[in-house]
Parts: structure tokens; C-alpha cells; sequence
């Protein structure tokens, strides 16, 4: 179970603790109006179009702005292009084609500019679906072999779902981290309180923030 947990949440963690100066100038990047004619830089247009799709059915926007209304889509590419190591940003790329290989011939059209919502949502729905333990640690293992068999061979295989499957989730938690991150969710949505005042030991949260979560 613990090794479950940390080979699913290594990658991501680890990259934020080491890369916190670099994440913090990308947030600064990333301010200001909606990107409206955005050039990936880590993705094609193409990718980028399906990664732009895919957090606004992640996030979409409500009484408050959906992902890309604050950039996410934008932040994750720079992310992707100046943080991750080489090695990760292959295992993204890899998954990914699997992800959108599959949306293709679910929803038999030809290339990813003819993709929409409506034919992202289902292929989303399925991956992003609660696993039992067992599954998820089948998940890991497969990825763990993965991993080391590309290490020490330089190439190797992984199944097509197991692929999907990480790519979902790692779009829902990287959408969910980097939204939580902007500037205006930080300060507007959440609970925002970055010089601390008056010390309470124990009061209720509703009492406190009016039941949101603390940015900071």
C-alpha cells in the first residue's frame, strides 16, 4: 500500500520540492488576463488543444473560473517544458498519445483537431473512475517495470490502460494543484491570509473561512 501510494505521488512531489524557485516564476508567468491565442511550448497545437479540453471538464467553470480561465493549461505546458526531467516528459508524451489513440477510435475521427468535449468526456469519465487497492498497486508495479526496464534497456512497453489511466489522473491532480496555485483562486476562491493575525486554537471552519480551504 505504501509503496502505492509513494510511486503514485513521487514524481509529481518530488519535482515541485526541488523545482519550487522555477514553479514560483512560472505562477508569476502565468498571471494576468486568459490566454486567448495560446503556442504551447511542450505540446503540439494539437496536444495543446486536447490538454486545454481536458482541464475544463477537470475544472469547468462555475461561480468560479474554470482551469484555463486562469491559465492552467498554460502553467502545466511550462511546467512539462522547463521542469520535468527529460525522462518524464517522454512517459508524458507516451501516455498521452495512448490517451488520445483511444478518445480517436471511440470516437472514430482522424486527427486531434476534430476533437471536442463531447468525445474527450467519456474516455476521461472511464480513467478517472475509483480503482480498488489491488488495481491501483497492479498500476504501479506496471509502471515501476516500466521505469526500470527503461532505465537499463533504453526502451520498453507499457500497457495501453495502465498508460491511460496515469495520464487521467495526473492531469486531474496537476489541474487540481496548479488551479489551487494561481494567483486568483489562491487569493479570491480560497481562504487567504498571508501575513497570520490573531492565534485561534479551536474554532469551527464554517466560523473561520466560511468553510473554504486555506490557500497558504
Amino acid at each position: 500500500m505504501e509503496r502505492r501510494v509513494a510511486l503514485k505521488n513521487m514524481g509529481m512531489v518530488f519535482g515541485y520540492a526541488v523545482a519550487a524557485p522555477t514553479v514560483l516564476s512560472l505562477v508569476q508567468s502565468c498571471k494576468g488576463k486568459k490566454v486567448l491565442d495560446w503556442t504551447p511550448e511542450f505540446f503540439t497545437k494539437e496536444e495543446g488543444g486536447v490538454v486545454h479540453t481536458i482541464l475544463d471538464i477537470i475544472l469547468p467553470k462555475t461561480d468560479t473560473p474554470s482551469a484555463t480561465d486562469v491559465n492552467v493549461h498554460v502553467f502545466l505546458d511550462k511546467f512539462a517544458n522547463e521542469v520535468m526531467p527529460v525522462e518524464e516528459q517522454e512517459f508524458l508524451k507516451m501516455c498521452m498519445g495512448k490517451f488520445t489513440d483511444k478518445v480517436l477510435a471511440d470516437s472514430q475521427k482522424e486527427t486531434l483537431n476534430d476533437l471536442d468535449a463531447e468525445d474527450v468526456e467519456p474516455v476521461l469519465a472511464v480513467y478517472l473512475k475509483k480503482q480498488t487497492d489491488e488495481v491501483e498497486e497492479l498500476h504501479a508495479e506496471a509502471i515501476e517495470a516500466y521505469r526500470e526496464a527503461m532505465e537499463t534497456n533504453g526502451s520498453a512497453v507499457l500497457d495501453d490502460e495502465v498508460a491511460c489511466f496515469n495520464f487521467a489522473n495526473s492531469m486531474r491532480g496537476s489541474a487540481i494543484w496548479a488551479y489551487k496555485t494561481s494567483e486568483f483562486v489562491a487569493e479570491e476562491v480560497l481562504a487567504y491570509l498571508p501575513i497570520p493575525g490573531q492565534y485561534v486554537a479551536c474554532d469551527d471552519v464554517d466560523t473561520l473561512t466560511q468553510g473554504r480551504a486555506w490557500s497558504l
